[in-house]
């Protein structure tokens, strides 16, 4: 099973790509991607699950335009998402995965990050017309 320090060692790997990261408590980490886009990853170890969450937006105060921004994400989620999914947590847009600590390896980590973030890079001009209504 992979522990924490392994997460660590998986993190420390990352940063040749220019994702910086810093562990605020025992098994949390924020991390930030390279690029232009201004998110950071979370990354906690909970065994027996290593869980990764972005809060990419808060979401639309019009009822009619929640409505529509659930179903696209929906729809990413159908047809884009190789790893994780678009959900809502409270007011919030969020993209989390969970990846099984039993069976997890450098490159399995690697392919649900840069799937992540990714992702959110591609569809982040489209979903920002979402943010734009608030």
């Amino acid at each position: 099973m992979i522990t924490r320090e392994d997460v660590e060692t998986f993190l420390d790997r990352l940063s040749p790509d220019g994702a910086s990261h810093r562990e605020v408590e025992t098994g949390l980490w924020i991390v930030r991607p390279s690029g232009p886009l201004d998110f950071d990853v979370v990354i906690t170890h909970n065994p027996p699950v290593l869980l990764l969450r972005v809060k990419v937006m808060p979401l639309p105060a019009d009822p009619g335009e929640t409505a529509a921004l659930s179903r696209r994400l929906l729809e990413l989620n159908a047809t884009d998402m190789l790893h994780g999914s678009y959900g809502i947590d409270a007011d919030a847009v969020v993209l989390t995965e969970a990846l099984e600590l039993a069976h997890l390896d450098y490159e399995e980590f690697l392919a649900a990050y840069e799937s992540m973030t990714l992702s959110l890079s591609s569809h982040m001009r489209e979903l920002a017309a979402f943010r734009e209504v608030r």
